[in-house]
């Protein structure tokens, strides 16, 4: 199937069964994808995916009404799936009540983004997991290939988006809860660094066998490691960044806001819409700007701002999707060499993760987690030990504000690898973070 060309099929059918006093709206999503399912470095359970799912909205007046029908490629039965989408979304307009912050763009703007790359192939991909996973326990999950998105209305809009990406999400297991996580992801593979990436995540094993280390509750020099930021900002961007909870006051950041609280200097943080895999459109047709800056130099610069929290508060919507929620974030590097992370550290902790990330006090910023898989020890830049799990309850305006102490010149990209319903296009390019005083609790 060519998702393209079955869009602009699609789209021409819906705007034909428009009625006069009514608009469409018709978001498209295709995706063809590989999985590999791997544990103790063997293959369980490979597969591909072909799959489209199209969102239909009638709007009359002050109403609206949606509808969702996914198409198998076949002209005569897609149409009358359609045909039968419109018609459940016009019963169910005939009795739907008046919005008051109804927003969709009804001055259209079209666009095309193309992102065409050279994935490995499954043998390929399997050869890399066997490779890598000789003699351990490699357990993880492949998934790679093409994402659409399309978008058009029946005043003539029609926005295309369509990208090629890999995420291979794996540990090495070890025993208990001791694993060493790694992660590629992104859109040219390369033999070589999936092997430093895979190399190093190795290298962890044996210093798992070390008898754990305990430390008392408090605080301590320690290095977050970009999947541990990761967590950190993926916790944090559920209601910190967009307009209805900055007004409403629900974001953690209102202590920058109203200048009670800063962060570093060097935190800077936007919304890098061009550089992402999201589509650079949303579900109401208002095309996004290539970024938003967010957090500037540790001001708090912009908010993202949806069609209808636009309307509800009097301002201009930057295209943000309804919940608000960035989908490319983007955390300014440092100077620090990621090869020099541990003699930088000194003594202290290696935290490579975390997890059950939560508030712990919304409005001045703290946030809880546990550490998960390695997080070690660490003594005079030497891994010594093992770390227990410890609990962290630690505010934002300390570890990205007085603690932070340097940022890697370094950066990670990392996608989100949920493939719940469908894989997810959520990314986050991102640099370690070592800090001078870390807060642990328990």
């Amino acid at each position: 199937m060519n998702f393209r060309d079955h869009f602009a099929q699609t789209a021409s059918t819906v705007e034909g069964l428009t009625r006069s006093g009514e608009t469409s709206l018709t978001n498209y999503y295709g995706e063809r994808s590989d999985f590999l399912r791997f544990n103790k470095s063997a293959v369980r359970q490979p597969g591909s995916v072909t799959d489209v799912e199209v969102t239909i909205d009638l709007i009359a007046g002050k109403r609206r009404a949606s509808a969702s029908v996914r198409l198998t490629g076949t002209k005569d039965e897609d149409s009358t799936r359609l045909q039968q989408a419109v018609t459940s979304a016009r019963t169910a307009l005939e009795g739907a009540p008046d919005d008051p912050h109804l927003a969709f763009n009804t001055a259209p703007q079209s666009s095309e983004h193309v992102a065409h790359a050279t994935l490995p192939s499954k043998a390929q991909a399997v050869d890399a997991v066997m490779r890598a996973g000789k003699g351990r326990d490699m357990v993880g999950i492949y998934a790679a290939g093409r994402i659409a998105y399309g978008f058009a209305n029946s005043l003539g809009q029609r926005n295309w988006h369509e990208s090629d990406s890999f995420n291979l999400d794996w540990c090495f297991y070890h025993s208990a809860d001791k694993a060493a996580k790694a992660n590629y992801a992104g859109v040219e593979w390369t033999d070589a660094e999936f092997d430093r990436i895979a190399g190093d995540a190795a290298k962890t094993l044996p210093l798992l066998s070390r008898p754990v280390k305990t430390i008392a509750p408090g605080g301590y020099r320690a290095y977050l490691a970009p999947a541990a930021v990761n967590e950190i900002w993926g916790w944090l961007s559920w209601g910190a960044f967009g307009l209805a909870n900055h007004r409403t006051r629900a974001t953690p950041f209102t202590r920058a806001i109203d200048g009670t609280g800063e962060l570093d200097r060097h935190v800077s943080l936007k919304e890098n819409t061009v550089e992402g895999l999201a589509p650079g459109f949303q579900a109401d047709g208002f095309v996004k700007p290539p970024h938003v800056d967010l957090l500037t130099n540790g001001a708090y610069a912009d908010c993202l701002i949806s069609p209808r929290s636009a309307v509800e508060y009097g301002v201009k919507t930057n295209g943000a999707n309804e919940g608000e929620l960035p989908q490319s974030i983007d955390m300014a590097a440092g100077t620090l060499a990621r090869d020099r992370a541990l003699q930088e550290l000194g003594t202290g902790v290696y935290i490579s993760n975390l997890w059950y990330m939560n508030y712990s006090d919304r409005n001045n910023g703290r946030v809880t987690g546990l550490t998960r898989f390695a997080s070690m020890w660490v003594e005079n830049g030497e891994i010594v030990a093992p770390l227990g799990v410890m609990r962290l309850d630690d505010s934002i305006y300390r570890f990205f504000g007085s603690e932070l102490e340097g940022l890697t010149a370094e950066r990670e990209f990392l996608i989100d690898p949920t493939s719940y319903g469908r894989r997810s296009v959520d990314s986050m390019r991102l640099p370690g973070a070592l800090v001078r005083d870390f807060r642990f609790t328990l």
